[in-house]
């Protein structure tokens, strides 16, 4: 279920820091309250393959994040404790240690599930009886929160399929040269290159001088 130009679900949900704290986050609530763009992405599992990869290249981009105003907060369905032990594992032993930004640990399904990002199908037999399948943990699936809470951007990748940090990056970009310009950003848009007026005119122009 598409959830893009809506509120993000006001829900808390457990966490942990890098520094072993555990906490509670409500990622509408630190976008609002912060005056803050957020960037959250789900990864399936700790402990697994492509996943620490992922984490690395977000923290590796932070700084980036920092200057665009954008907090950016990690998610799985693992448990605090999980979350923690890959925190203390090197990286040359496929740890996450040097990751900064919190965790969401929902172990419970409840953000996930409103979220309809996790892999699992309800399946009924012939006497109406319930069964799942699935692996019941979640898809690559990256939210982009404005400073009103409201999405922006959301994409779900399959589980064997990395992301491109610079495409969030680029996003975040063109979404606050909307705000800031209140014109539109064209197809391939990269900060500092021409945008154009909404109306017949501006495709118009900007397509005669591309």
């Amino acid at each position: 279920m598409a959830i893009v130009g809506k509120k993000f679900p006001s829900v808390s949900i457990d966490a942990m820091s890098d520094m072993g704290d555990d906490l509670k986050i409500n990622v509408f609530e630190e976008a609002v309250n912060k005056n803050s763009k957020v960037l959250l992405f789900w990864y399936p599992k700790d402990f697994t393959f492509v996943c620490p990869t992922e984490l690395h290249a977000f923290q590796a981009a932070l700084p980036e994040f920092e200057k665009r105003n954008t907090i950016v907060i990690g998610a799985s369905c693992d448990t605090n404790e999980v979350h923690f032990a890959w925190l203390n594992t090197p990286k040359d032993n496929g740890g996450i240690e040097g990751v900064t930004y919190p965790i969401l640990a929902d172990t419970h399904r409840q953000l996930s599930g409103i979220l309809d990002i996790l892999d699992q199908e309800v399946n009924y037999d012939e006497e109406g009886n319930e069964s799942f399948s699935g692996s019941n943990v979640t898809f690559r699936a990256t939210y982009l929160i404005d400073e009103t809470g409201k999405v922006f951007h959301e994409s779900v990748n399959d589980m064997p399929l990395g992301r491109n940090v610079k495409e969030y990056l680029r996003l975040i970009d063109a979404y606050a040269h909307v705000q800031k310009h209140g014109e539109v950003c064209p197809a391939n848009w990269e900060e500092g290159k021409e945008a154009m007026n909404a109306n017949r005119a501006g495709v118009a122009e900007y397509l005669a001088a591309n």
